[in-house]
């Protein structure tokens, strides 16, 4: 069956419709949103054209929360083709160009995304590069950073994206399949990158496509994923709840049952539970020490989940509940231990073992180590680690006037007052 699309030109009659043409006038998402819901095009759809998640589009439609930001507004109009004048926009590029099929995100120039599908690409022989050059992306994304990653990654997953609409049979699930890998790590890289938007997107197409094709591994790491997300959001209950259904997937394996057992610890330790806590902490630890055959699938990386991930997650908590001294010495002895191909994590680690320090008392340790995970960041760009770092900061505030505090946090005060670079945007 073809998949349903946004049509390249909404229906002329939609457009002049009083209802839609005051609605467009007043910006009003919500009556927008629910026009085009009765002419048949769903809120999937609309998530997907407008880089939008399902559930935004949701909100949106129940009319919280408004939708001011231009470029979201500019990307409303292209993905639904609704004319800039509606809007009160300028006349977007494509209202000069002639009515032709064209590709839902337009690829740059030269890329192997912007291939004409006259010359399509071979499927089979596409799934096969991409999980020979995934290993590659998360060494990339671990040493390098996200940034290093990204391009490559969004450029795969815009390609797939087109094969699939045009594929059929065991060639689409082959797609799928590696597209929900693709699409899940390009979730993480624009969540380490800062992108909360994007990074809900693409892990909801990577669910979608993981359901499509029935692969239970897959929805099962997502479930992780996104409970990971609700930690980053700090919406504990989201995050216990999302870790217990990710346990109780069919498909997952030991290493995901770890995963997610150590997510749900997160979530019971922001809720200040620490029984309860600690016992998922030890569930994990033990499971991710025990070894795991059932995925050996190098297109899932699920290599980071070890005894040190789970134990560096563990000491995190400890500040949550109270207890930064023994956190101090768990960061130390797992940094110790921590392969170096980590160095993106490492950052992220190190700023959290400078805000143990602060709160136990010991600026000195902490501006050290905060200076080291600050040049890592640097380096990285990890929104990840500037936020640990920022956390940090603020629990040396009292000691500004140690020579060691005052020198990172000049440091910390010039990065932050640079304006972060944004992900590509697809």
């Amino acid at each position: 069956m073809t998949e349903a699309r946004i049509p390249d030109r909404l229906p002329p009659g939609l457009l002049s419709n009083p209802e839609m043409i005051a609605a467009c006038r007043r910006r009003d998402f919500a009556a927008v949103f629910r026009l085009l819901k009765l002419a048949g095009i769903y809120p999937s759809l609309i998530a997907r054209a407008c880089d939008m998640t399902p559930s935004r589009v949701g909100e949106v439609m129940a009319g919280k929360p408004r939708i001011e930001k231009i470029g979201l507004i500019e990307r409303i109009a292209d993905g639904l083709h609704i004319p800039g004048h509606m809007l009160g926009l300028a006349s977007r590029e494509w209202e000069q160009e002639a009515p032709s099929p064209r590709p839902r995100h337009q690829a740059p120039e030269g890329t192997a995304s912007g291939q004409s599908l006259s010359a399509p690409i071979d499927p089979e022989f596409f799934v096969c590069h991409l999980r020979s050059v995934m290993p590659g992306h998360y060494k990339a994304a671990n040493l390098l950073g996200s940034r290093h990653a990204l391009d490559s990654v969004t450029r795969h997953v815009q390609l797939l994206d087109r094969l699939q609409q045009n594929a059929g049979g065991h060639a689409r699930d082959e797609l799928l399949t590696i597209g929900a890998r693709t699409a899940e790590f390009l979730g993480w890289l624009n969540q380490d990158l800062g992108d909360f938007d994007q990074a809900l997107y693409w892990s909801d197409r990577a669910m979608e496509w993981a359901q499509e094709t029935g692969d239970d591994v897959m929805a099962a790491y997502v479930l992780f994923r996104k409970s990971n997300q609700a930690t980053a959001r700090r919406n504990a209950q989201q995050a216990v709840s999302l870790a217990r259904a990710a346990q109780r997937s069919a498909g997952a394996t030991p290493r995901i049952r770890a995963l997610a057992a150590q997510q749900e610890a997160q979530g019971h330790a922001l809720m200040g539970n620490q029984r309860f806590a600690q016992t998922k902490f030890d569930e994990a630890h033990e499971r991710a020490d025990t070894p795991d055959d059932s995925h050996a699938d190098d297109a899932l990386d699920l290599a980071y989940c070890t005894p040190t991930y789970i134990e560096m997650q563990r000491a995190n908590c400890l500040i949550e509940l109270g207890d930064p001294h023994t956190a101090v010495g768990m960061f130390e002895a797992e940094l110790r231990v921590l392969p170096p191909i980590y160095r993106n994590d490492q950052g992220v680690y190190l700023s959290r073992l400078a805000r143990a320090y602060a709160i136990s008392g010991e600026p000195e340790q902490a501006a050290a180590a905060a200076d080291r995970a600050l040049s890592i960041a640097i380096d990285t760009e990890s929104a990840r680690a500037m936020s640990e770092l920022s956390a940090a900061g603020k629990a040396l505030q009292r000691w500004s006037a140690v020579p060691e505090v005052a020198t990172f946090t000049g440091r910390l005060t010039l990065m932050s007052s640079k304006e972060p670079s944004r992900p590509l945007m697809i």
